[in-house]
């Protein structure tokens, strides 16, 4: 019969487990992404001019 202590440390252990595989995942994921947007050319992003009304003034 399993104790409260021995079901808990299974379900820690597979916890740390999946945050393992998660952040492998993760860390392989953004290295892929970088060689890509590395390779794409870069585009110029131009601001948005949004002042262009013009306001009275209060009285």
């Amino acid at each position: 019969m399993m104790t409260f202590l021995t079901i808990f440390l299974v379900l820690v252990g597979i916890n740390i487990a999946l945050v393992a595989v998660s952040l492998i995942s993760v860390s392989q994921k953004a290295k892929t992404t970088a060689q890509k947007s590395a390779k794409q050319p870069t585009s110029v992003i131009y601001p948005l001019d949004l002042l262009t009304t013009s306001y009275k003034k209060a009285v």
